[in-house]
């Protein structure tokens, strides 16, 4: 995405609404409601909503339940396949363009930041990879400790390999591939999608919570994912042919559950052990909409969101423990 292009992107993204927040805030619900008010297609922003298969642990909203407002980006990979940011920012793109064709406001809706980030401020995609200069790089490695990636790319971009931990040898190395491509450190072309847009010329709302409510909900919503097969999910992703990929891999509650499958730990504390790491990446998500000088915070109580209301805390539920299965039950 070269400068001109940057500048259209951002005019274009910045004509849409956005309505994010930690997990288990409230946004999927609060969306659904003002698509409505704003006449809009919501094109959700989670990284994981884009795989299919992935229903239960992700929380994804049943088609029954958007209400008859059309969603995008959701069910789209396959989860053995990697999705990169730079596929989801061009792709959602797209969508912006085809909603706004049909006279329609575009929507995002969901807590992932660093889609969010991308989506307001663009990305770098780079060169295409270079396979024979990665063996090449191979070949360098070998008898060489893995720090020494890392002082090669601390010589021609001192700015990226302050930034990298020395063991990252994916983005060390495609560091070092834009640098032997372009003749320019990789850190250079970065700069430019580093500049914010003050919040007051965006639409970008954060809901907040208070902690202790949203810990609430969060407990609870593992709870209810496991009630409805988080765990039959999880067993039959792990039992593909094909396995599911590193980036599916990253979502919430798999890897532990995976864990579970593979005798490593106990039923009980692999779900006690999502519900810490689901409210850990809460306030992960908290830190990162700070850093975006784009976004309000607000909560469904304020003006511009009068009349519309939270409906998670009013939902009753009948669960009071999990469903465990009878294996479950033994460990």
């Amino acid at each position: 995405m070269d400068e001109l292009d940057l500048e259209r992107f951002r005019r274009l993204t910045l004509s849409c609404w956005y309505l994010t927040g930690p997990t288990a805030s409230g946004k999927s619900r609060i969306g659904i409601n003002l698509a409505r008010r704003l006449d809009a297609e919501i094109i959700s922003l989670d990284s994981m909503a884009i795989y299919r298969e992935m229903d239960v642990g992700t929380a994804k909203m049943t088609p029954e339940d958007r209400g008859g407002i059309p969603h995008h980006m959701i069910d789209i990979v396959d989860p053995c396949d990697e999705y990169s940011l730079a596929q989801y920012v061009r792709e959602a793109g797209n969508k912006i363009d085809e909603i706004q064709l049909r006279g329609k406001k575009v929507l995002f809706v969901g807590g992932t930041p660093l889609y969010l980030k991308g989506m307001l401020r663009g990305v770098f995609e780079g060169p295409p990879a270079d396979f024979e200069f990665r063996a090449q790089l191979q070949k360098k490695m070998i008898g060489n400790p893995p720090e020494m990636l890392h002082k090669l790319l601390k010589k021609v971009d001192p700015v990226t390999a302050k930034r990298l931990h020395p063991n990252d040898t994916r983005r060390i190395v495609r560091a070092l591939e834009v640098y032997e491509k372009s003749g320019k450190p990789i850190s250079s072309f970065q700069k430019q999608f580093e500049a914010g847009t003050p919040a007051s010329k965006c639409q970008v709302y954060v809901l907040q919570t208070p902690r202790e409510v949203l810990y609430a909900r969060i407990n609870k919503r593992v709870d209810k994912m496991i009630y409805e097969g988080f765990l039959d999910e999880a067993k039959q992703l792990k039992e593909r042919k094909v396995p599911i990929s590193k980036t599916a891999r990253q979502a919430l509650g798999y890897k532990e559950l995976f864990d579970y499958l593979d005798g490593k730990m106990k039923y009980g504390q692999a779900v006690d052990l999502i519900k810490q790491n689901t409210r850990n990446f809460a306030k992960h998500q908290e830190t990162w909409f700070r850093s975006l000088s784009e976004c309000r915070f607000t909560s469904s109580d304020k003006p511009e969101f009068e009349g519309i209301k939270d409906e998670i805390e009013d939902e009753e539920t009948e669960l009071t423990e999990p469903q465990l299965s009878e294996k479950s039950n033994n460990q």
